[in-house]
């Protein structure tokens, strides 16, 4: 009867936690909005903008925490949340180099690493399996990055706050790249462990 159950749940897609990444993906083009407002001419909104990213975070904590204890972890589920992530950090990628808050050779650094991986689903659906699942240590480099980002923009400024945030954004920063680039290796280990195996004589 578990297993049925478990299995129902999967198909649903009007979840709390599929709700929840969906929210969080209509907040990506909102928190670039903001972060890009003084770029062109309109007044700082960064305020506005950390409350968004630190809205996402505790949405991104809750979607899973809450598909678990509710039996609600859907086919769906296990692709927005996923996708939510990666789209937070490419748009703030993206702002805050713009904004030459990050030096482009961490931006470069986090992109490669999402291009590896892209070229790791791809070889994946060539052999008729699906995207690797966000292990634990890809989610501990989100969230790193996570607290990161909101850290460095608020370090764009003056005053002991802003030296403060600069300190542990940036030590959040150098934890949260090595663990993204450390949970990538892992993906690359189990493509080709899945490979290898396909290609071995039955």
């Amino acid at each position: 009867m578990e297993v049925q159950e478990t299995r129902v749940q999967t198909d649903r897609v009007l979840t709390i936690p599929n709700i929840l990444s969906m929210a969080r993906l209509v907040g990506v083009p909102l928190f670039l909005w903001l972060i890009l407002r003084p770029e062109f001419g309109g007044p700082q909104s960064d305020g506005w903008a950390l409350l968004v990213l630190a809205l996402s975070g505790v949405s991104d904590y809750l979607d899973g925490k809450l598909a678990r204890r509710w039996n609600q972890i859907s086919s769906l589920g296990r692709l927005l949340d996923p996708a939510a992530d990666r789209l937070y950090i490419l748009s703030t990628l993206v702002g805050l180099t713009w904004r030459e808050i990050l030096p482009l050779w961490l931006t470069a650094a986090l992109l490669a690493r999402e291009l590896v991986l892209l070229v790791m689903v791809g070889i994946l659906r060539r052999h008729g399996y699906p995207p690797p699942q966000v292990n634990f240590l890809g989610k501990a480099a989100t969230f790193n990055l996570m607290y990161a980002f909101p850290l460095l923009l608020l370090s764009d400024g003056s005053g002991w706050i802003s030296s403060l945030a600069a300190i542990f954004g940036w030590a959040f920063a150098g934890w949260g790249t090595t663990l993204y680039w450390w949970a990538g290796v892992l993906y690359v280990v189990q493509v080709r462990r899945l490979v290898r195996a396909d290609a071995m004589p039955d």
